[in-house]
């Protein structure tokens, strides 16, 4: 094979590896998102909250209501909605260019109102990349 040949075959094996490599990083940033969710849902911190959540935010809750930013940042922040603890499990993430698809297993301790209770559900999440940064653009969740 001469030389130039072979330069092509090393270029068209490793153009795979590394679409990968950049696929695993945007995987990682999202997955750095979400946490970044989960972390301000458990403080109930209002600036971590309005970092996370895009201005055009749909947020769905189970019960079929919908809540815009404002109203999911300042539902959290309030305590109305207080997340004692709260663990994301089987997350999976799929990526198209600046979107993104994060779905997950949510189990929670909650103290809404002062009333101690468990939370089970999944979430569906879609993320879109804003000022360099993924946000949570829509959620929607569903009892398990």
């Amino acid at each position: 094979m001469r030389p130039f040949k072979k330069y092509i075959v090393v270029v068209v094996l490793l153009l795979p590896a590394c679409h990968a490599v950049a696929q695993s990083k945007k995987e990682k940033d999202v997955a750095a998102a979400v946490e970044s969710l989960r972390t301000a849902m458990i403080s109930g911190n209002k600036a971590e909250l309005e970092a996370v959540a895009s201005d055009k935010l749909q947020y769905g809750h189970s019960s079929g209501k919908i809540e815009h930013k404002q109203e999911f940042v300042e539902t959290i922040a309030s305590g109305r909605s207080d997340f004692v603890a709260c663990d994301f499990t089987d997350i999976q993430i799929t990526i198209s260019g600046k979107t993104a698809i994060a779905s997950f297993k949510v189990d929670a301790k909650t103290n809404d109102n002062n009333k101690p209770g468990e939370v089970h559900m999944r979430l569906m999440t879609t993320w879109c990349k804003e000022r360099g940064e993924w946000r949570l653009l829509a959620r929607q969740a569903v009892k398990v």
